[in-house]
């Protein structure tokens, strides 16, 4: 923390504007240190809360805007695109529709408090065709909660996170390799599962052919439909005698899945 200190001190504004926007497009950089370390130099004095404040806001809304606009026009493929440099992109897409559709535009309040969400959002109320007015007015609600939490913590903390990162500065490297070897040792575990989910995945992939050979031969098969909303809203056919619901509905309706029958899931 003194370190991003003494770099905000140096170069303030730009910084911040800088981490924030490359944060919202999707880069690796966690925009939560600067917006904190600026929040505790508006305490201090050398810089305007409600000039920084309104910096973070436009870096979220330029580069929030280019998702939506990417999402409106080039739609699936973007999501898929983003969820590709997640450590599990298959759970990624599905999440996203998910809280989307449970919180429908709303969410985007509370998208960047929710990580990964952040940047999904954004080309979500593109691909579901909310109007641009209120994507940037929604987005920028949000937004302002998001910078002006942080920034108001290290103003109000401001005494309390220079002590903090006095004493945190003792311990020196050692942390730096401890903290490390922990997120590298987490990422190698998430790979390792992830390959082995996939792995059984397709153990027990069936084809569209296949479930139809097999219905046309007389199975009494069970098919669960669990596309998210969006994607039946957009492609409403349904297979015959298909049992509908989403992800979310799964631990609530399981009871209406039969027991005594093979079952067929079908997913976005």
């Amino acid at each position: 923390m003194k370190s991003t200190l003494q770099i905000f001190l140096q170069y303030g504004y730009w910084v911040l504007f800088a981490t924030v926007l490359a944060e919202q497009l999707g880069l690796p950089i966690p925009a939560v240190p600067a917006l904190l370390a600026m929040g505790v130099l508006a305490g201090l004095g050398n810089f305007s809360f409600a000039m920084a404040l309104g910096i973070g806001l436009l870096a979220c809304l330029l580069a929030d805007f280019l998702w939506y606009y990417m999402g409106r026009t080039r739609g699936q493929s973007i999501l898929n695109l983003l969820c590709r440099l997640s450590l599990e992109p298959d759970y990624c897409v599905s999440r996203t529709k998910g809280l989307f559709g449970r919180y429908g535009d709303k969410g985007l309040l509370v998208a960047k408090f929710l990580p990964g969400f952040s940047t999904m959002a954004p080309p979500m109320a593109g691909l579901t065709r909310m109007g641009p007015g209120r994507f940037l007015l929604l987005d920028g609600l949000g937004s302002l909660l998001w910078a002006g939490a942080f920034m108001g913590t290290g103003y109000v903390l401001r005494a309390q996170i220079e002590w903090a990162a006095e004493a945190l500065s003792r311990f020196g490297t050692s942390m730096g390799v401890v903290v490390g070897l922990f997120v590298g040792f987490y990422g190698a575990w998430q790979l390792v599962q992830r390959r082995k989910t996939l792995r059984s995945l397709r153990a027990a992939r069936v084809t569209p052919e296949e479930v139809m050979e097999r219905l046309n031969a007389g199975e009494e098969l069970v098919i669960l439909d669990l596309r998210h909303q969006e994607d039946v809203d957009s492609d409403p056919l349904r297979l015959p005698n298909a049992i509908h619901f989403t992800m979310e509905e799964l631990e609530v309706r399981h009871e209406e899945i039969p027991r005594d029958r093979e079952i067929v899931l079908y997913c976005s």
